[in-house]
């Protein structure tokens, strides 16, 4: 077995020999961050429980790209568990595609250590406030479409851990829709 993680310990990766990895997430909930100057975001704890509460399928994906997909929940290599103080979640990694490989490396490598969820926010499931000289945004209620190992969250307390086991559409593409205002939804209010 191999162990890999970057100075200080907050993220490890560790493989079988055949490279087979578990991945371990963590987004913690109720952390204002600010995603552009004077405007802040916080997602309130459970936001997401509706959704994931009727067994609704959600992704792990390598860069918000769903061409890249790394588990599922339909597969049943990604398990979510909603707290009042964050989405956990465990996903199985095959290193059968290239993206899943690459994925792999990079982490081994210290390059992606960040988790970023990708989500609607539902009708009257937000609120935006005067924070000092800036806004605020609650989230409170939101429909989790995905979850993605990223190089920098918008969330930086939001992070991903690898290691290894046993087993018993993108971002481009989202943002050339946004660009021909086909489809803009308050997820992509305040991104850039």
């Amino acid at each position: 077995m191999m162990l890999i993680g970057p100075p200080g310990g907050a993220l490890e990766l560790r493989r079988d020999g055949a490279g087979r990895a578990r991945v371990t997430g963590r987004f913690p909930y109720d952390i204002p961050t600010e995603l552009a100057p004077g405007r802040s975001e916080t997602i309130e704890a459970r936001a997401f429980a509706a959704r994931l509460e009727a067994g609704a399928e959600v992704h792990f994906l390598a860069g918000h790209d769903f061409d890249k997909p790394l588990a599922a929940r339909s597969a049943g290599t990604l398990r979510l568990t909603d707290t009042a103080e964050a989405l956990e979640l465990e996903a199985e990694i095959d290193p059968g595609t290239s993206w899943a490989r690459d994925f792999l490396a990079a982490h081994a490598a210290g390059l992606v250590r960040g988790l970023s969820p990708g989500f609607r926010v539902t009708p009257g499931g937000e609120s935006v406030e005067r924070s000092g000289a800036g806004l605020l945004r609650r989230i409170r209620a939101a429909e989790l479409i995905e979850l993605s190992a990223v190089t920098v969250p918008a969330y930086p307390a939001a992070q991903i851990d690898a290691r290894s086991w046993t087993p018993t559409r993108g971002l481009e593409a989202v943002r050339a829709l946004i660009d021909a205002a086909e489809y803009v939804t308050p997820f992509y209010r305040w991104r850039p």
